[in-house]
């Protein structure tokens, strides 16, 4: 069952066409030749992604989700929520309707990304939205600065933060291990696709036009990264920046493999030359600095 579970797996994972795609930034070039293989090399420099297939190569596990920011036509205050949002302007000709959509898109390991797509179309509204949530994609910080908790792990948030847009205003607070998502439903999706498991929010001012209220949320978690910390605080309060797996190869490339019986063999020859060549050196040297004086003398 295991190696049946593997191949379905296998088979799930994205496959994307590297060889259709003609790179015209630097930066896609050096992805495409694999330069580049990590994408915090590109966030940790502040370079400005200009490519959404960077973000396909570099990420290929991606997640992405629409937000519910429209509602459809019904009675008594609408129907359904729905994914787009349609708005429309009158002429002389008729109505001219346009649809606007809000994507997500993340790893769940610390990259997120949110982006907004208008047109004429569903479809291609939902494509633009897509393809700029790659563009804005972010790296954020973990940690678990609750008091009721403390086990750090980075499940949640290492501090407080507050972000307003318009007249929404938002405040995510960090919440003790299994307590979950305690906000509203869209900064749910987000936070999750995040990467993060359990958080406490409060919500201020205008709150059902979900725009502003995702904008401010995204902002927030923007703060996490730019807010300058102590180094105590990053073992104190477990802090992670970005992906969990990058840190845990880092720390097996950083230990040393046990070396064979062998090779400790050879490392003990060679120190074993080395000394007998400095002792020799310097019984010559000796000699040298004796044969000197007597000729002096």
């Amino acid at each position: 069952m295991a190696e049946e579970e593997k191949q379905v797996q296998e088979k799930q994972k994205p496959t994307i066409d590297t060889l259709g795609w003609n790179p015209k930034t630097e930066i896609g070039k050096k992805v495409k030749s694999q330069e580049i293989k990590n994408i915090d090399e590109i966030l940790d420099n502040g370079i400005k992604i200009l490519e959404y297939e960077i973000v396909d190569v570099l990420l290929p596990n991606l997640k992405t989700e629409l937000l519910l920011i429209g509602q459809s036509k019904g009675k008594f205050g609408g129907g359904q929520r729905r994914v787009f949002r349609q708005t429309q302007k009158k002429t002389s000709e008729g109505n001219k309707p346009h649809f606007a959509a809000f994507a997500v898109v993340g790893d769940q390991n610390g990259h997120v990304g949110i982006g907004y797509g208008k047109s004429k179309e569903t479809v291609p509204a939902r494509e633009k939205a897509i393809r700029n949530a790659k563009l804005n994609i972010i790296k954020i910080r973990r940690g678990c600065g609750s008091w009721q908790c403390s086990c750090g792990e980075p499940h949640s948030i290492p501090f407080a933060v507050e972000s307003k847009c318009g007249s929404s205003v938002i405040k995510i607070m960090p919440a003790p291990k299994g307590k979950g998502l305690c906000t509203e439903k869209e900064c749910q999706k987000m936070l999750e696709i995040a990467g993060i498991s359990d958080v406490w929010s409060k919500t201020k001012g205008q709150t059902k036009v979900k725009t502003n209220l995702i904008v401010a949320c995204f902002d927030a978690m923007k703060k996490l990264s730019s807010t300058r910390i102590h180094e105590r605080h990053y073992k104190n309060l477990g802090i992670v920046e970005g992906s969990i797996i990058k840190q845990e190869e880092l720390k097996n490339n950083d230990e040393m493999e046990e070396p064979s019986e062998d090779d400790m063999i050879t490392t003990i020859k060679k120190k074993v030359e080395k000394q007998e060549k400095n002792a020799k050196d310097d019984s010559l040297k000796k000699n040298n600095k004796d044969s000197k004086k007597e000729d002096k003398k």
